[in-house]
């Protein structure tokens, strides 16, 4: 079909958004990590038995193609180490962008930092799967808990996961301070964003990952894994990093920033701007139209 369509028809970009493989080895990482119910949730049961079906599409896309578009740096190695293309292989990193219109800080608003008058919120958002590490996140907030009484922790995503994370969160003793919420609005959940304190990204694999830049945009600081393609978005200066799966790191990071209110709001200060300048609409648009037109000229 690739070569049908380029012959006869117009050249192909492919865009690359992270591989079958790769989010099959995430979920053996994330097995590793003893994350709930890796087996109990049809999408992730269908990554791991199908990947390697699947994966012959990727390779097809990636030696049949005139150019293509990965969305980080890491999923432009990540296919490279597993579908070795040819050595003048035709491939751009162009990060997605958000909405930052609807990720806006909060000034714009008026609304309150957090839900509660003097409770710190961590937000973590995200499909209800293995992969996400909400297990590891789970035990890492109960020591966060236990040290910062005022912390609590809200979970916004769907999937078959939601009654074995609630009834964990239940044997940690954190219930009353974790809540999960499956049918969240795009503007209660941008609202969200402006409210958290502390936006935390545990995953095990991503292509690229939107959530930080989602929080970014947003004016609230990210903790995510030390791990591309996140740090290609996330460092220092804008939230903090922490080993993957290890939730004494997790918890750590956490409460080192939770300590210090004044570097929060300048390292979401620092978050946004670099939104604006690097992760827009405008500059996906502007990228993939400089592609198209070097592409149709040749």
């Amino acid at each position: 079909q690739f070569t049908t369509v380029r012959a006869e028809i117009a050249p192909v970009v492919s865009s690359l958004h992270g591989s079958w493989l790769g989010e099959r080895d995430g979920l053996r990482v994330a097995a590793a990590h003893k994350e709930a119910a890796v087996w109990a949730n049809p999408n992730d049961i269908a990554i791991l038995l199908t990947a390697g079906h699947y994966a012959k599409y990727e390779r097809a896309a990636v030696r049949g193609s005139d150019v293509c578009v990965a969305n980080s740096e890491a999923t432009k190695a990540d296919f490279e180490a597993r579908y070795y293309p040819a050595s003048d292989w035709d491939c751009e990193v162009i990060h997605w962008g958000v909405d930052t219109e609807m990720f806006h800080p909060t000034e714009a608003t008026g609304e309150s930092d957090s839900s509660t008058a003097g409770t710190q919120t961590l937000l973590a958002v995200g499909r209800l799967a293995a992969r996400k590490g909400y297990g590891s996140l789970l035990r890492a907030f109960a020591d966060v808990h236990a040290r910062a009484p005022n912390t609590e922790l809200l979970i916004v995503g769907r999937g078959n996961l939601r009654n074995r994370l609630e009834k964990q969160a239940k044997k940690l003793g954190i219930d009353g301070s974790v809540r999960i919420d499956s049918g969240m609005s795009f503007d209660e959940l941008a609202s969200q964003f402006r409210k958290a304190t502390l936006v935390v990204y545990p995953s095990y694999y991503e292509g690229q990952g939107l959530i930080p830049l989602e929080a970014m945009s947003s004016g609230t600081p990210v903790a995510t894994v030390d791990m591309a393609p996140l740090t290609e978005m996330v460092d220092e200066s804008v939230g903090t990093l922490f080993q993957m799966g290890d939730t004494d790191s997790m918890a750590s990071a956490i409460l080192a920033q939770l300590a210090s209110p004044e570097a929060l709001s300048a390292k979401g200060a620092r978050g946004r701007e670099r939104v604006l300048e690097h992760f827009t609409y405008a500059h996906n648009a502007a990228a993939f139209s400089s592609i198209y037109e070097r592409i149709s000229r040749s």
